[in-house]
Order: structure tokens, then C-alpha cells, then sequence
């Protein structure tokens, strides 16, 4: 299995945050990621094909948001939340609060 590549989080800039952040499918990921320390990508791949999951798990990966570490035959991934708030504060905070404003928001 192959490793996969993290940069360091002074390589990483806001506008790729942002840009991340910026696809639903991507922003959904994120949200379960929010709520559990960590997932494999059957589990966040909402039934979407392997190559589509591939893509959004890489563009998180470069973008500094994901941690992807290999279990076995599965990946496993985590939000780099420690390492994201030492870089940009209060980022993950205010994404958390607006994740789950528009999900109250879609309930209602």
C-alpha cells in the first residue's frame, strides 16, 4: 500500500483551505471528520465510486485538512485539528459552526 504524501503545515495556504472547503462533497467529509476523531473512506464516501472519494481524500490531503494513514487494507483519516489551529485560529471552529448552522437550517 502506498504512503500517503502531507505536507507540512507552513506549506499551506488559506486560499487552499478555502478552496477545499469550497466542493460539498469535500465539505461533507469534513463535517462527519468534525464529529469523530477518525474514519476510514468507506465510511465517508457517501456511496460515491472509489476514483471520485480518491480525488476529494487528495485535494483535502494537499489542502492541509486531512491526516490519511494506512490500517491494514483500509485508510484512515482524521482532521489535522491541532495542527490547523496552531496555523490558522478558530478556522476549524467557525467551518464547525457553519456546517451545523446550515444542517439546523436544511432539519427546519
Amino acid at each position: 500500500m502506498r504512503v500517503m504524501k502531507h505536507p507540512a503545515m507552513h506549506e499551506i495556504s488559506i486560499e487552499q483551505v478555502f478552496y477545499a472547503l469550497s466542493d460539498p462533497v469535500r465539505l461533507e467529509i469534513v463535517q462527519k471528520l468534525c464529529r469523530t476523531e477518525e474514519a476510514s473512506c468507506n465510511a465517508l464516501d457517501g456511496g460515491r465510486p472509489k476514483s471520485s472519494v480518491s480525488h476529494h481524500f487528495r485535494v483535502l490531503r494537499e489542502a492541509g485538512l486531512v491526516w490519511t494513514r494506512n490500517e491494514g487494507v483500509s485508510h484512515m483519516n482524521a482532521l489535522r485539528r491541532r495542527e490547523l489551529d496552531e496555523r490558522f485560529p478558530g478556522l476549524l471552529t467557525v467551518v464547525e459552526a457553519a456546517i451545523f448552522a446550515r444542517a439546523g437550517a436544511n432539519a427546519a
